[in-house]
Order: C-alpha cells, then sequence, then structure tokens
C-alpha cells in the first residue's frame, strides 16, 4: 500500500518540467518577442524525451552511492531540475536566448532522465496485482502535474512574471525529492547487469528477443494505441473547424471535462486490472478505446450538439484513460528487472513509433474521406492490435502471472 500511496507523487515530479520545456516555454519566449522561426526551432531542446533509451543502459548497470540503483539516480535527476529550472530565469535576466535555451535543453535532458529512473523504478517495485493501479495513480500525477506547469504557469506569469513563476515551479519538484526519500527501493535482480563479457547496449535486447513471442510482443506495443493516437491527432481541430464549436466550448470540454474523465479512467482502468487481469483489460479496454472513435464519426454526421460533444469527449478520454493504464501495466510486465531502464525506455520509444507516423497522415485522410470517414478509419486502425492481442492470449497472460521468466525460450 505504502508504495502505491507514493505514486502519484513521483508522477507529479515526472510530469512537472515536460512544459516547461515546451508550452510554458514557447508563451516565455512568445512574450520576450522571439520570432515564429526561433521559437520553432527552440522546441529541439524537447530532444531528449525521444532518445533517453541512449543512455538508459548506464542507469541499469551502474548504481549511485546512495539510496540504490533506482531512487539514487532518482534523486539526483531531481536535485539537478531543482538547479536547472532555476537557472532558467537568471540566464534570461541577461537577454541571450541562446543560454535560456541551453537551460531549457538540461531541464529536458534532467527530466527524460528521471523518467528512465522512475518508469524502471516503478516496473521493479510494483507486484504484478498492483501494476494497473500503480500506473493509473502515476498517471493522475503526472497529467496534475502538466496541468500546473502548463495552464497554472501561464496564469502565475501573467500576475507575477516569468522569474518567479520558473522559480516557484523549482520549489515544487520538491514533491519528488521528498518522495523518492520516503519510497523503499526494490530488491536487486538476482542475476546483476555487467560482468564479464557483458554488452549494456546487447544484453538487454538479447534477454529481450529470447523469450517467447518476442516480436509479435514487439508489434503489440505499435499496435496497441494506434487508433487511439490516429484519431487523437486533429480532435481538437476537429471540434474547432469540422463541427464549429468556439474554443470556449473546446477548452471547457475537451480540455477540461477531458483531463477529469482521463483521469477517472486511468484510477478505474487501474483498479479493474486488478480484479479481471492483463489479458482481459487490455482486450476489454482496447474494444472500448475503439469503439468510442465511432463517437466522433457520429458527432461529424450530427453537428454542432454540445450534450453529444461532451458525451463523446467524456467517453473518448474515459476509455484512453483506461487503455493507458493496462498498456503502462504491460509495458512494466515486459521488463526483465536486470535491464528494466533500458527496456522500458525502448518499449516507450516503440510505442510512440505508431503517434509519429499516423499524425503527419491524418490530414490527408480528412482531406481525401471526410471528418466522419476518418473516423470510422481510426476504429478500423485499431483492429489490428486488438486481433493480435487475442493471439498472445496465453503469452500476456503468462507475463501478468509470471513475469518475463515465463515466456523465455
Amino acid at each position: 500500500m505504502r508504495t502505491l500511496v507514493i505514486m502519484p507523487f513521483l508522477g507529479f515530479a515526472s510530469g512537472l518540467p515536460l512544459a516547461l520545456t515546451s508550452g510554458t516555454l514557447q508563451a516565455w519566449l512568445t512574450t520576450m518577442g522571439l520570432d515564429i522561426r526561433t521559437i520553432g526551432v527552440l522546441s529541439l531542446v524537447g530532444l531528449p524525451y525521444t532518445v533517453k533509451f541512449l543512455w538508459a543502459p548506464l542507469m541499469d548497470r551502474y548504481a549511485l552511492p546512495w539510496l540504490g540503483r533506482r531512487r539514487g539516480w532518482m534523486l539526483v535527476t531531481q536535485i539537478g531540475l531543482v538547479a536547472a529550472i532555476a537557472l532558467m530565469p537568471a540566464v534570461s535576466a541577461g537577454g541571450w536566448v541562446g543560454a535560456l535555451a541551453l537551460c531549457a535543453l538540461l531541464v529536458a535532458f534532467l527530466s527524460a532522465s528521471q523518467d528512465v529512473a522512475f518508469d524502471a523504478y516503478r516496473a521493479d517495485v510494483l507486484k504484478p496485482a498492483e501494476r494497473g493501479m500503480g500506473a493509473g495513480l502515476s498517471i493522475l500525477g503526472y497529467r496534475l502535474a502538466m496541468l500546473v506547469s502548463g495552464a497554472m504557469a501561464l496564469i502565475l506569469a501573467d500576475a507575477f512574471g516569468w522569474e518567479w513563476t520558473y522559480l516557484g515551479m523549482a520549489g515544487l519538484m520538491a514533491v519528488g525529492l521528498i518522495a523518492t526519500v520516503s519510497c523503499k527501493e526494490p530488491p536487486p535482480p538476482e542475476a546483476s547487469p555487467g560482468g564479464a563479457g557483458s554488452n549494456i547496449l546487447v544484453d538487454p535486447l538479447r534477454a529481450f528477443m529470447a523469450r517467447k513471442d518476442a516480436v509479435s510482443m514487439l508489434f503489440l506495443v505499435v499496435l496497441y494505441k494506434l487508433g487511439d493516437a490516429f484519431a487523437g491527432a486533429l480532435t481538437t481541430a476537429f471540434l474547432i473547424r469540422g463541427v464549429g464549436f468556439s474554443l470556449t466550448d473546446v477548452g471547457v470540454v475537451n480540455k477540461g471535462l477531458g483531463l477529469a474523465a482521463l483521469l477517472v479512467g486511468a484510477l478505474w482502468g487501474g483498479a479493474l486490472l486488478a480484479r479481471i487481469g492483463l489479458y482481459r483489460a487490455l482486450l476489454g479496454f482496447g474494444v472500448l478505446q475503439a469503439v468510442t472513435n465511432l463517437g466522433f464519426a457520429w458527432l461529424a454526421l450530427l453537428g454542432n450538439d454540445y450534450a453529444a460533444m461532451a458525451t463523446v469527449v467524456a467517453l473518448e478520454n474515459l476509455s484512453g484513460g483506461m487503455g493507458t493504464a493496462a498498456f503502462v501495466a504491460l509495458l512494466m510486465a515486459l521488463c526483465d528487472r536486470r535491464y528494466t531502464a533500458t527496456q522500458y525506455a525502448l518499449l516507450s520509444a516503440l510505442a510512440s513509433i505508431g503517434r509519429v507516423v499516423v499524425s503527419p497522415a491524418s490530414g490527408f485522410a480528412v482531406e481525401a474521406l471526410g471528418w466522419a470517414a476518418f473516423f470510422v478509419l481510426t476504429f478500423l486502425s485499431a483492429v489490428p492490435g486488438l486481433w493480435l492481442m487475442m493471439r498472445l492470449r496465453h503469452t500476456v497472460m503468462a507475463l501478468h502471472a509470471h513475469g518475463p521468466s515465463a515466456t523465455a525460450t
């Protein structure tokens, strides 16, 4: 129980820095008078989140001399984040945008590294029956932190200025520091990584590929959230341009009600997973994710109906939150405890491929098919993942019951 209680606080620390180097930073740069091309280029400071798997093996191999292999790295990155976030307003005072960009890049690097350590910690410390709820609670903390460092940060900046806002955000990282010191370190794996003839890059891959249905599981990781990502790529544009809702309508319903429904879905999905098991949760929640995409097709045919829009958005986010909780539990179950940091970072990067691939194609699909047919297409794009899930039923059930060792060949 104590482990579950700590999850939202660690999730909060993980989510807090993200907006500070993306949307909130863009708003700050805009008020500084930078041209849009420079602001666009500076969005590259978020690159460490995409390539964090490159240094994840180091966090598997080497333990720092305090708090253990997982908490040690969490503590170091959190202390670094406090300093780096507080440094951003200090360097901006001199008016040198390059120094601010370098600080933002440092924040992104430390934040991505904290994510690696936290993801590994969560996968190592949670028991199979706790993974669903642990995922839901960490998603709750993560999303609330993004709200604080996103919308709330903009409100605070308008009232007190960017410098005090970023200093306040640096202070809020104390939530993570306290949680890290308070939580327990997971026991070390029976066989520690390293030793003669070992390779920190190759060994995690070799260990994963040695298990039964390894390639099929990798395809499942890519396909499971594909339909959800495809529909989500243009949801805001659809509500504004496709059915003519106002910015206020979209802000209140899609961002406000949608966030609330997603958080409820993540917690509810996590609780249900503990009762029905990983396979049934993944399959059932995956079906809900696909079916709720059809709600947007119905809305496209119905037109501007506020109650219908609120219903569709709430159901889509509710099912999306449930599916995300189950999917995070799947990623945790797939990780070998010797290489959790590396394997989780690689699997999460692999999971983002679908979103990266379908997002650019979504606009062309809408132009060619229209909004209603587009959302039907997003429903159909979820079918391959559900089919593969049913094919892998016994493998997923074994993972949930016994971990990766149960699927080793």
